[in-house]
């Protein structure tokens, strides 16, 4: 089973494209994106290594630490980084993380405790599992867990719309509603007391419901 939200991100030692990590001294007070890939070589993974490299500058504003994975040692991710900026424009700008192993993998839930074996040997198949994102937050704990299959590409727009979620909700108390977007209005929970609620939105509130306590969303 996968990690679930609210879990503590198990910390691990890692070889990577840059160097030895330890995960959570390099994640430090930040916010984390770890995902994680079946093997090296393989085209889907190929764009969206590419497509995470472009948006760095996006998850930099957000202060979100970029960290990728896959089941394969560094010198074929170095060879393959070399693919991606042929093909995509850009060579990945964050750490990938050599999990030869299968340690990583089998901490965060991606693969069976049982996994064994010479990593150069498995096909992509055999590492199916292995596709993962993991939102991080500062106090190390997991936010989001997505998990696509093989054959469908990451939407990475959708992961920046959830950590603008996260970020705003943890820092505010609201929530965000279906399709939400940055300037949208937002909720905050009927359980907050009306004198307090009025001190927190001043501007006050629409409430076509009971349960519905719709605000514009803080700044």
């Amino acid at each position: 089973m996968t990690l679930s939200i609210g879990a503590k991100a198990p910390d691990f030692e890692a070889e990577s494209t840059e160097g030895h990590i330890s995960f959570h001294k390099w994640l430090g007070d930040s916010w984390g994106l770890f995902f994680s890939h079946p093997k090296d070589f393989t085209p889907v993974c190929t764009t969206e290594l590419g497509a995470v490299a472009r948006l760095k500058p996006e998850f930099d504003k957000r202060g979100v630490k970029l960290i990728g994975i896959s089941v394969d040692p560094t010198d074929k991710h170095h060879l393959w980084a070399k693919d991606i900026e042929e093909t995509q424009g850009v060579a990945p700008n964050y750490p990938l993380i050599a999990d030869v192993d299968f340690k990583v993998a089998k901490l965060y839930g991606m693969l069976p405790e049982s996994t064994s074996g010479d990593v150069n040997k498995r096909t992509p198949a055999d590492n199916q599992t292995v596709r993962n994102i993991f939102v991080i937050g500062p106090d190390k704990t997991i936010k989001t867990v997505l998990i696509y299959p093989m054959s469908t590409g990451r939407n990475w727009q959708e992961v920046l719309r959830i950590i603008d979620s996260l970020q705003l909700t943890a820092k505010h108390g609201v929530s965000t509603p279906s399709d939400w977007k940055q300037g949208d209005d937002v909720f905050f929970s009927a359980a907050v007391p009306e004198e307090e609620a009025k001190k927190k939105f001043p501007k006050g509130w629409k409430s076509p419901k009971p349960y519905f306590r719709i605000v514009e969303q803080p700044k």
